[in-house]
């Protein structure tokens, strides 16, 4: 039988990632998530459908999504930094802690099954979207009450959260530095570098932990798929940049309540996902 490359399952796949990819690497830049919160989602929907390894499908959406953010979350930080919104001292101080965490996460994650890790993910980005949504904006910038310990303690469990979610981490961050002060266009600048360190741990984490799963499965190295990265990272940097751009013209306080609503959107979506289990 000849074979029709638009008939295939594959190439409806590829087509789906790369409508995903626009949105994601826009928000990238638009909010300093690092596409994370569609890519995740995006992924464990193909993956599943593409009849993965069922037990850790939810894995390797988290570990792809992370290989993803690393390139996209550079383009986003370069573009950011050249209108001075990135705070590379507090990239430093909150990063180290954030990474710790995500240290921590990414083993935890391993030990969960699927629909744990997807129920999770629900529940964390809903009450994160809540905050958001309701947050007061702050005109003035008050970074003196973000002293060390709270450093620690947010950084820890920023990182411990994110390295499970697959996420840059800007669902927890953004709204860490908006509560201690920073502007939304500072803390979404920061929270893209501090996304960086996170995917980059991570990433590492689901590539040393899936090499010692059976997964079985082609073009797959650990709990990272290679099609999946080449197909969304072309696009996810391109978007980047022109989302960063975007975020430094239009309202900062419709910026923040679209950013909770999409949380709160996505974790519904998720949950229901969960009660089909």
């Amino acid at each position: 039988m000849e074979f029709n490359f638009f008939s295939n399952q594959y190439f409806f796949f590829a087509i789906l990632m790369v409508c995903a990819a626009v949105p994601a690497g826009f928000m990238a830049g638009l909010f300093g998530i690092g596409g994370g919160l569609i890519t995740v989602p995006v992924l464990y929907y193909v993956f599943e459908a593409a009849s993965l390894n069922n037990n850790y499908v939810m894995h390797l959406a988290v570990g792809t999504s992370f290989s993803i953010i690393i390139p996209t979350a550079i383009s986003s930080v370069i573009t950011h930094n050249k209108f001075n919104a990135v705070d590379f001292n507090i990239v430093k101080s909150f990063g180290l802690f954030v990474v710790i965490g995500v240290i921590f996460g990414t083993i935890f994650a391993s030990t969960l099954k699927t629909e744990q890790l997807v129920l999770f993910f629900s529940i964390a980005i809903f009450f994160l979207g809540i905050y958001l949504v309701f947050l007061k904006n702050k005109e003035v910038e008050t970074f003196s009450n973000f002293q060390i310990h709270y450093k620690i303690i947010f950084g820890f469990i920023s990182g411990f959260v994110s390295g499970q979610l697959g996420l840059g981490g800007a669902v927890m961050n953004v709204p860490i530095l908006r509560f201690f002060g920073y502007s939304i266009n500072k803390a979404i600048g920061s929270a893209a570098a501090i996304g960086f360190l996170i995917a980059t741990t991570g990433a590492l984490g689901f590539f040393i932990i899936g090499a010692n799963k059976e997964i079985n499965e082609p073009l797959t190295i650990g709990f990272i798929n290679i099609p999946a990265f080449l197909v969304f990272v072309p696009i996810t940097i391109f978007m980047a940049k022109i989302g960063a751009k975007t975020v430094h013209k239009i309202d900062k306080k419709l910026i923040t309540k679209l950013f909770g609503l999409l949380n709160i959107i996505v974790s519904v979506i998720l949950f229901f996902e969960y009660l089909n289990y």
